[in-house]
């Protein structure tokens, strides 16, 4: 098969290279430069161009051609610009969803899909292809697993996607790296925002939207606690970076008009029960979501909910708390990735009965 590789520069995307290379295929590999350069250059330095050449020396050891793609522009209009005006609305985007969605196996599937059988890339993550849908499923590594990232990818992209390690730990990944004698067997996993590279998120922050003084508010008694640097630097159920003595303290609302940040000491008692959910993204055929009937996010409180149209509310059984608006829910069925939708309110309460403390 004709399979494009989407290469990081890390370990993990350069051992699926090396499997589809194994198994004869016919590849080509792809380093997608998103750094902005004129955006972001004086906030420091991004590692893109010692990424690039990690990635060229796995392609010259393994002999495999390597094109680099510019697509800051469209990552500019497409992430960076949604997560700015996200931030700005007081919600909480996850630019890794966009990056996988509308730049991976987006932008890039629109360039070059029509040239390969599939795109390859080094997500922990595995698929299914059935007749008229392919199935997103977890890994084998619970820690690492990745298919939270790809929710928001449309059953078309899906199709085209292969994930090569999908059936290893990362611990298989990383002695299988050192076996093969691969350059970046050492090289730590990334950190951080893509995008950002190296640079300081809070960085990012102070660029775009500067410092305002505001209050940090108790959620219970509305006493003044202390003051912040504006509420674009925090997110729903953050404890670190508050400043306030007689903690733990998180904070459980923000006032954007206001520029009040809430905060709360008792967080079992802000827990949510209810959840608004928007944009929803289902990844299979309505006959097949229908054969999946459990959902819940592994690891995390059950849902009671499991099929949803483009929009709606779903009931947390167990409740959980650093729920915020702007994030994803993702749906899950056992092992199989449902889809995806973006959290649009966090309640207490019961919708159908209309008692609801959002």
């Amino acid at each position: 098969m004709k399979i494009a590789v989407l290469l990081s520069g890390g370990v993990d995307s350069a051992v699926a290279l090396k499997l589809l290379k194994d198994q004869g295929h016919q590849l080509k590999a792809f380093y997608l430069k998103v750094w902005l350069e004129d955006e972001l250059s004086f906030l420091g330095n991004c590692p893109w161009e010692e990424d690039l050449s990690y990635a060229t020396a796995v392609c010259d050891a393994l002999s495999v051609p390597l094109e680099v793609v510019s697509l800051q522009r469209d990552y500019w209009q497409l992430v960076v610009s949604y997560v700015i005006d996200q931030i700005r609305k007081g919600n909480t985007p996850n630019p890794d969803m966009l990056c996988n969605s509308t730049i991976k196996f987006g932008r890039f599937l629109d360039m070059f899909g029509d040239q390969f059988d599939f795109i390859a890339s080094g997500h922990y993550a595995k698929t299914e292809h059935a007749d008229n849908d392919t199935f997103l499923m977890t890994s084998a590594d619970p820690v690492k697993d990745q298919t939270y990232f790809l929710a928001a990818l449309n059953r078309a992209q899906l199709k085209k996607c292969l994930f090569p390690i999908g059936d290893m730990t990362k611990a298989q990944v990383r002695d299988y790296a050192h076996a093969q004698k691969l350059c970046n067997a050492k090289r730590k996993d990334s950190q951080g925002i893509c995008f950002l590279g190296k640079i300081k998120f809070s960085d990012f922050l102070k660029h775009h939207f500067g410092e305002k003084t505001g209050d940090i508010v108790q959620m219970e008694t509305g006493a003044v606690l202390g003051q912040h640097r504006g509420y674009w630097y925090f997110t729903i159920g953050q404890r670190r970076g508050l400043g306030l003595g007689s903690g733990p303290w998180y904070v459980v609302k923000k006032d954007v008009l206001g520029n009040r940040v809430y905060v709360s000491n008792k967080i079992v008692s802000q827990k949510v029960n209810t959840i608004k959910i928007d944009q929803c993204n289902w990844l299979y055929s309505k006959e097949a979501l229908l054969q999946l009937t459990s959902c819940g996010k592994p690891l995390q409180p059950p849902l009671a909910q499991s099929l949803l149209p483009k929009e709606g509310w779903c009931h947390l059984l167990g409740g959980d708390h650093g729920v915020a608006m702007g994030q994803f829910a993702v749906f899950y069925s056992g092992k199989y990735c449902l889809g995806s939708g973006v959290i649009a309110h966090a309640c207490v309460g019961n919708p159908e009965k209309k008692e609801m403390v959002c």
